[in-house]
C-alpha cells in the first residue's frame, strides 16, 4: 500500500510500469493525461518543488512510453524537472512523496535510481548529445531496432551544447528522435532570436505527410526508372521546404528531418505522430507546441512564479496557504543583491548587469523592469554570458555577472582565457554557492572557491551577512582585477541590511570576536554558524577566537601571522569542498612560511552530496554549529599544550 497522500485516479492507480501503461486502450490516454496532471498539482500542493514545466508534458510523457518500448528504447531527457511525469509512470508514484527529501528520489533524472532514466539531467541542453551517443553506441552493437529519443525544452534551446548536439547529429545520420518542447519559456520568459525563430515556423502536418506521400511514390518509381527521379525528389523537397517551411529550414540545413509544429496537448495526436515516426531512419526533429503550467490557471498565467513554487498552496485554486511569520525574516541574498545593483547602477552609469537565464533567480527581475536596456539575460548560455560580459568591460562597463556557482562551471574556459588571462575586471556574483538543498547534486555549489582558486588575477570573497554583501559590490567597482563573491542560496541574517555603502580594502579579513588557544577562521556565510557555534561553548568555558577570512585570494597575510603568533590550533570552515578550499590555503601558507601549528578543516568531504535541507546537508558534512562545537572540544581536549579551566 503507498504511503503517499496524494490523491490516485482509478486508472493511474493501475500503471505501475510503462508496460502497463501500454496495455490502456487508445482512447483511455486522454483520461490518464489528467489523472497524472491532477496527481502532479495535488503533490506540489503539499511538498512543492519544480512543478509548471512537468505539466506541460504530461500528454507528451504518456504518448513516448505508449508508443516507445522503454526501457528498451531510451528517453533522455532535458531540463530535468519535466520528467515529474515521467517519474510517476515509471514506478516511482508510490514514494513520490519523498521526492527532493533526504533519503528520497531525486528532483530530477538520475541512472542510479531507475532503469528508465538514461542520463542524469540537472543542467540543461544535454540530452541532444547525451542521445546522439547512446545512437551511435546502439549501431555499434547492432542493436538498430532499439530507438533513441531526446526531450529538449524548457529554454534548453538557447544554449550552445543543443547547436553542438544538432550538428553533429546531422553529419553522423545517426536514428535519433529529437523533441523540441516549444513553450517560449525556461525559468523566466525565453530570449534570443531563436524564441522568434521558433514562433515564426508554420509548417503543418498536412504539408509533412504530403511531403513523405510524395518521397515514397518517388522512392517506388525509382525501382524501374533509376536513381536519377530520386536525385529530383530531394530537390523537389528542398524547395517545398523552402517555400511552405522556410524557417524550419535551420533544422533541414543540419541535415535533421524537421516535422510540426504539433499540438504537445493531444495525446491521441501525439500516438498518431510518434508511430509515423517509429520507423523513419535518420535524424528527425518534431516540434511540440506547448503550454508550461498546462491545466493549472494559475501557473499557466504566470508559469514563472509557478516554475517551483516553494510554498503550500491550494491544489483547486493556487491560494498559497502560508502561515503569518511569527516575527520578520532576513532577507534573500539574491534579493539583497537585487536592490543594490539598482543602487549602485543609480550611483554609477557604467554599472550593467548580465545572467544567463536566471532574472528572477538572482535577483535582477526588478532591475531588467526600472532598466531593460541596462540589465541583459542572455538566456542559457553561461559561456556567451562571460565572454559577453568581458567585452562590456574592455569598454569600460562596471559588469556585474550574475551566474549561479554551478553553472559557472560550464564557462571555466571563458572564465580564464577570455577574462583572467586579459585581466579584465569582471564582476562574477556566484549565488547559490555552497550547499543548495534539494536540488541536489547536480546544482550543489561547492566546487567554485577550489576550481577558481588556481587563476591567476582573480579576487576571491565571500560576505558574512547582507551589509557585507553590499560593500563587496560597492568595493569591487574600484577593483582593477575581476572579483567574484559568493553567496548562498536563502536568507542572511540581518533585518537592517541597507546600510550605507563602505569600502572593504582588498584581502583584508577582521576578528569577530577574540579569545584563547583556538582560533576559527571563516569564510562567508558560514561564518554564522561558528558565532552559534561559540554561544553554545560558552557555556563550557570554551572561548575559540573567531576571524572573518572575507578572501580566499589575496589571503590576508598579516591575520594569518597573528594567527600564527597568538593560537595553538587552527580550525577552518567553509561552505564549499576541502580539497582545493580556503583550508587547504591556509595550510599552503603557514608550510610556506615555515608555521607547523595543527590545522583542522571543515567543509564538504570528497563525496557526491545528495539532495536535502541545507542544515541537513551541513551536518552530513560536518560543518554545522555542532560539528564545529565537537571540533572545538576536541581540539581544547587533545591539542591545547597549556591548562585551561571550565568558567
Amino acid at each position: 500500500m503507498s504511503d503517499n497522500p496524494t490523491p490516485v485516479g482509478p486508472l493511474l492507480r493501475d500503471i505501475e510500469t510503462p508496460e502497463s501503461l501500454r496495455l490502456l486502450p487508445e482512447d483511455a490516454l486522454p483520461q490518464l493525461a489528467e489523472e497524472l496532471r491532477s496527481f502532479l498539482i495535488h503533490h506540489a500542493a503539499q511538498y512543492g518543488g519544480h512543478f509548471a514545466a512537468s505539466l506541460g508534458v504530461v500528454e507528451l510523457t504518456i504518448a513516448l512510453h505508449y508508443v516507445y518500448q522503454t526501457p528498451q528504447d531510451l528517453l533522455v531527457w532535458d531540463v530535468g524537472h519535466q520528467a515529474y511525469g515521467h517519474k510517476v509512470l515509471t514506478g516511482r508514484r508510490n514514494v513520490f512523496h519523498t521526492n527532493r527529501l533526504k533519503d528520497g528520489i531525486s528532483g530530477f533524472p538520475k541512472r542510479a535510481e531507475s532503469i528508465y532514466d538514461t542520463f542524469g539531467v540537472g543542467h540543461s541542453s544535454t540530452s541532444i548529445s547525451a542521445a546522439l551517443g547512446m545512437a551511435e553506441a546502439l549501431r555499434h552493437r547492432g542493436e538498430t531496432h532499439r530507438k533513441v529519443v531526446a526531450v529538449i525544452g524548457d529554454g534548453a534551446l538557447t544554449a550552445g551544447l543543443a547547436y553542438e548536439g544538432l550538428n553533429n547529429a546531422g553529419a553522423l545520420q545517426s536514428d535519433l528522435l529529437i523533441i523540441l518542447n516549444d513553450n517560449q519559456i525556461s525559468i523566466d520568459d525565453n530570449v534570443g532570436a531563436i524564441k522568434d525563430y521558433l514562433a515564426g515556423i508554420t509548417a503543418s502536418r498536412s504539408y509533412n505527410r504530403f511531403r513523405d506521400e510524395i518521397w515514397k511514390l518517388l522512392t517506388r518509381i525509382q525501382e524501374k526508372l533509376g536513381t536519377r527521379v530520386r536525385d529530383y525528389a530531394a530537390r523537389l523537397e528542398e524547395a517545398l521546404t523552402f517555400l511552405v517551411a522556410r524557417p524550419a529550414v535551420l533544422f533541414e540545413s543540419l541535415g535533421l528531418r524537421y516535422f510540426g509544429p504539433v499540438n504537445g496537448h493531444d495525446v491521441q495526436g501525439l500516438v498518431d505522430t510518434l508511430r509515423n515516426l517509429y520507423s523513419l531512419p535518420g535524424p528527425k526533429l518534431l516540434h511540440c507546441r506547448t503550454v508550461k503550467g498546462k491545466g493549472f490557471p494559475p501557473a499557466e498565467k504566470d508559469p514563472i512564479k509557478w516554475h517551483a513554487p516553494a510554498f503550500k498552496f491550494d491544489p483547486h485554486t493556487g491560494e498559497p496557504q502560508i502561515s503569518a511569520p511569527s516575527q520578520p525574516t532576513p532577507p534573500r541574498y539574491q534579493d539583497v543583491f537585487g536592490e543594490t545593483i539598482i543602487e549602485l547602477a543609480e550611483i554609477d552609469p557604467r554599472v550593467v548587469a548580465v545572467t544567463p537565464a536566471m532574472l528572477s533567480g538572482s535577483g535582477l527581475s526588478k532591475m531588467h523592469r526600472l532598466m531593460p536596456h541596462r540589465c541583459y539575460d542572455v538566456g542559457i548560455a553561461e559561456q556567451h554570458a562571460v565572454t559577453f560580459s568581458a567585452g562590456l568591460a574592455t569598454q569600460g562597463m562596471k559588469v556585474f555577472c550574475n551566474i549561479y556557482s554551478t553553472f559557472l562551471q560550464r564557462a571555466y574556459d571563458q572564465v580564464i582565457h577570455d577574462v583572467a588571462i586579459q585581466d579584465i575586471p569582471v564582476i562574477f556574483c556566484l549565488d547559490r554557492a555552497g550547499a543548495v538543498g534539494a536540488d541536489g547534486a547536480t546544482h550543489q555549489g561547492l566546487y567554485d572557491i577550489a576550481y577558481l582558486r588556481p587563476i591567476p588575477n582573480l579576487i576571491l570573497s565571500a560576505p558574512l551577512n547582507e551589509s557585507e554583501l553590499r560593500n563587496l559590490m560597492f568595493s569591487a567597482l574600484q577593483a582593477e582585477h575581476p572579483f567574484v563573491m559568493r553567496y548562498p542560496r536563502g536568507n542572511g541574517v540581518l533585518l537592517n541590511w541597507r546600510t550605507p555603502f563602505s569600502e572593504i580594502p582588498i584581502g583584508k579579513g577582521r576578528l569577530l570576536r577574540d579569545g584563547e588557544n583556538v582560533a576559527i577562521l571563516s569564510y562567508g556565510h558560514i561564518g554564522n554558524e561558528v558565532l552559534r557555534a561559540c554561544e553554545l561553548l560558552e557555556s563550557e568555558g570554551l572561548f575559540p577566537a573567531v576571524y572573518d577570512l572575507r578572501f580566499a585570494k589575496p589571503l590576508d597575510e598579516e591575520l594569518l601571522e597573528e594567527v600564527a603568533r597568538r593560537f595553538s590550533y587552527v580550525i577552518t570552515v567553509e561552505d564549499g569542498v576541502k580539497i582545493g578550499g580556503v583550508g587547504s590555503a591556509v595550510l599552503e601558507w603557514f608550510a610556506e612560511h615555515g608555521y607547523a601549528l595543527p590545522v583542522k578543516r571543515l567543509g564538504a568531504p570528497d563525496i557526491v552530496l545528495e539532495h536535502a535541507t541545507q542544515a541537513e546537508q551541513y551536518a552530513l558534512c560536518g560543518y554545522d554549529r555542532y560539528a564545529i562545537v565537537a571540533s572545538v572540544r576536541d581540539a581544547y581536549h587533545k591539542y591545547v599544550p597549556h591548562p585551561w579551566r571550565l568558567r
